[in-house]
């Protein structure tokens, strides 16, 4: 459980949610009354935004059910005037910044585009594989946004407000931004991007001999949501080779999991890749792809991850 100031102590029975802004009909609402809406269930990939940066930093991901209330009836209700263009959550924890050389008090807070937070499977969620939200994930209440990193999911969300302008605060501008370049002609061009969606990604998790000799290379997939189409194994930098998908769970913001079994496999020292590429043609790159060898910060890193094996 990451926290980015401290971890607050809330009440649920005294916490209130506040919808604000630019909208016609602010909102003040008990956790009765959000657990009195109809509530939803989605399986969806919680990724640090981190994981996989390096071979030491791979296991920052994991499948969760969470269930809670869709915020877009809510948004709908208090009915954001058409120049609001941005969501800002903001989080009960808080801290200082320093900023111009003098101290504020701040909360820490995430923002999406009015069009990504009135999506459908966008929820306030207050519980988490069946069971109520803990206080380290941040109850009474948290954002959760399927396909989007976890620094998207906000905890002990107390307040949301509609704002007419790009949200600026330290952990949507300063931090969590991938730095990355583009060559072009005989330059450069540097840009810096907040953190948003997650990206078309695989790992080769584990290989395992059957009795046959045939070796099965297993790992998991996943993508922001779009469909996953396809994944790919490379043997010793052979052909890429693609491997039989696991649907019978399926979900649409969850990984999925994937096998090849390999046949004969000769002894000695191997390596094993996979890439995932979904259905808008997006591919897991490699790593001396210019988007992953020109990135400068370690967000985001969605490279394909070689595995050595000994048979």
């Amino acid at each position: 459980s990451v926290q980015h100031y401290n971890k607050p102590e809330v009440d649920p029975n005294n916490w209130r949610l506040e919808i604000s802004g630019l909208v016609n009909h602010p909102k003040t609402m008990t956790l009765a009354a959000i657990k009195a809406h109809r509530p939803k269930t989605v399986i969806a990939t919680l990724e640090c935004s981190g994981n996989s940066s390096s071979i030491g930093f791979m296991g920052a991901i994991g499948n969760i059910r969470c269930t809670g209330t869709p915020l877009a009836p809510l948004l709908r209700e208090c009915g954001p005037i058409k120049r609001g263009i941005e969501a800002v959550f903001f989080g009960t924890d808080d801290g200082k910044e320093e900023i111009d050389k003098k101290e504020y008090p701040q909360n820490f807070a995430r923002s999406l585009n009015i069009s990504d937070a009135m999506r459908e499977d966008v929820l306030l969620c207050y519980e988490i594989n069946g069971e109520p939200l803990t206080k380290d994930h941040g109850a009474p209440l948290r954002l959760i946004v399927p396909g989007w990193f976890g620094i998207a999911w906000v905890k002990w969300l107390s307040r949301i407000e509609v704002h007419d302008r790009r949200f600026m605060g330290k952990w949507m501008a300063r931090r969590y931004v991938t730095l990355r370049g583009e060559e072009r002609e005989d330059k450069t061009v540097w840009r810096e991007t907040s953190v948003g969606p997650i990206d078309v990604k695989s790992v080769v998790a584990r290989a395992m001999r059957l009795k046959d000799g045939t070796v099965r290379l297993a790992g998991a997939a996943w993508t922001d949501g779009a469909p996953l189409q396809k994944v790919e194994v490379q043997i010793d930098g052979g052909r890429w080779i693609s491997a039989q998908l696991d649907q019978k769970q399926h979900a649409k913001y969850a990984w999925t999991f994937w096998n090849h079994d390999w046949k004969s496999p000769s002894p000695g020292d191997h390596t094993i890749v996979s890439r995932a590429i979904d259905a808008e043609g997006r591919a897991q790159p490699p790593a001396d792809d210019p988007t992953i060898k020109l990135k400068r910060t370690y967000w985001e890193a969605n490279q394909q991850w070689p595995r050595k094996l000994r048979l």
